[in-house]
């Protein structure tokens, strides 16, 4: 599937429901279906600079593709970090750096959360982007 079919399809799922607070459990059921992070990298440098709650993310490159692996102490960034790995997920560093996550807006979710968690989200995204030109400079290296 590409990247855009994935944010489509995250935008189909969400779209069957109206009220918010089904909205926030689908992103806690997405949270709790995300595999734990290795536990090494449960530490503070892995840790986003930005969020409120704690979130460590990780990401090698395997393949010519980045892997991410996640994991959040608060349970809807859990799954907000969970949403992000579903479209970024096992993409190239290019595809991830050129990635225009409209789901994102599509979905109601930067309007829908608190400005911390909004600001947080946003620092999700940067650091996955961070990765990929990190792994893309050295592929081209």
């Amino acid at each position: 599937m590409t990247l855009n079919e994935v944010q489509d399809r995250i935008i189909e799922d969400f779209s069957i429901f109206e009220d918010w607070m089904d909205k926030y459990q689908q992103l806690i059921e997405l949270g709790k279906d995300l595999p734990p992070i290795d536990d090494k990298k449960r530490t503070e440098s892995y840790l986003i600079k930005g969020c409120q709650s704690k979130v460590w993310l990780d990401a090698e490159l395997e393949n010519g593709k980045i892997l991410f692996s996640a994991d959040s102490d608060a349970i809807i960034t859990k799954g907000i970090v969970a949403l992000l790995i579903q479209v970024l997920n096992q993409r190239t560093p290019k595809e991830i750096i050129d990635a225009d996550l409209y789901f994102i807006d599509k979905i109601g979710l930067k309007e829908n959360l608190s400005p911390t968690r909004s600001n947080g989200l946003v620092a999700m995204v940067k650091q996955m982007k961070l990765y990929a030109i990190a792994y893309q400079a050295k592929e081209n290296r």
